[in-house]
């Protein structure tokens, strides 16, 4: 009886782990869409609004759940505090980047940029970890390589978009790695360290004449106060989905936000595809699908020895 119920219990919370990881995936994938709400506002003051915002819900957040002492005990440790304040820097660049290219038109380059990350975290692995490249991995990174040298000499430049936002986010996700604390305490306290710079600026955006509260266009004002609420909601339920889905399940659904771009950007907003971006698109698929075939197979492996 106990291990029926046991089974019903593990099936329950995986299924739960599905529903929020498609909810965190689902949000991600709609950012752009979101974003394009803000277009008039300059991405600096966007993000410096975003920064504002997530210190406020992120913070709400963990007091509700009673999670303060978290975020306490990170200002007790400065090394940790240090490895939040390196992440804070590349999310911030990630972030900045992001926006900047959504009011560029650039989401076609979005889309490719976190669809690079994968491959590039395995040269993070690979560089800072020691780890060893399976054959796999290493044809995949190199079709990778291959796709975005093509790219460069066929479209006259570096898709550096892509490429910014694909190393940011991969040393950002590095960073969280190896610092010891929880996602939501630790985007919190990353906000925190990058709130002084956000408000600064738009203290001295506001000295300047600009608008930076946005006040004459309360929707857009709206649009930016809701950007800690599409910050700190999908982190909440990726952290959820984590606790309860195989890395690999996780591995597999983070494509489903830069399909989501791809899509938008294509067949809403009409942004161009033309060979040189699709065959560049083409040879990163491909090499996700050997990336992807090679976690799988060592999944299984894994799941056949602990047995």
């Amino acid at each position: 009886m106990s291990q029926t119920v046991t089974s019903t219990e593990a099936s329950t919370e995986f299924r739960h782990g599905l529903l929020f990881g498609l909810a965190a995936y689902g949000m991600w994938g709609f950012l752009p869409a979101y974003y394009k709400l803000t277009e008039t506002v300059p991405a600096d003051l966007v993000v410096s609004h975003r920064i504002l915002w997530s210190v406020l819900f992120v913070g709400l957040f963990l007091y509700a759940r009673g999670r303060w002492q978290e975020v306490v005990d990170v200002f007790r440790q400065p090394k940790v505090l240090m490895g939040l304040t390196v992440s804070a820097t590349l999310i911030a660049v990630n972030w900045l980047t992001f926006v900047w290219a959504i009011a560029q038109n650039h989401v076609l380059d979005i889309s490719l940029g976190y669809f690079i990350n994968p491959l590039v975290s395995i040269l993070v692995g690979l560089f800072v970890l020691r780890e060893k490249l399976t054959t796999w991995q290493g044809i995949a990174v190199g079709v990778a390589a291959l796709a975005v040298v093509l790219q460069a000499i066929l479209a006259g430049g570096l898709p550096w978009v892509s490429l910014v936002l694909a190393f940011s986010f991969a040393g950002y996700g590095y960073v969280r790695k190896v610092v010891p604390v929880k996602a939501t305490p630790g985007l919190f306290v990353e906000t925190i360290v990058l709130f002084p710079l956000a408000a600064g600026y738009m203290l001295l955006s506001l000295s300047w004449g600009v608008d930076a509260l946005v006040l004459n266009d309360p929707p857009v004002l709206l649009a930016l106060v809701g950007t800690g609420i599409v910050t700190a909601l999908p982190l909440i339920c990726f952290s959820s989905a984590a606790r309860r889905l195989p890395l690999f399940m996780l591995g597999l659904m983070q494509y489903m936000a830069p399909s989501m771009h791809f899509l938008m950007a294509v067949y809403i907003w009409g942004e161009p595809l033309d060979t040189t971006k699709l065959m560049t698109f083409g040879m990163i698929w491909a090499a996700l699908a050997v990336f992807s075939y090679d976690s799988w197979r060592r999944y299984r492996l894994n799941q056949r020895v602990s047995r």
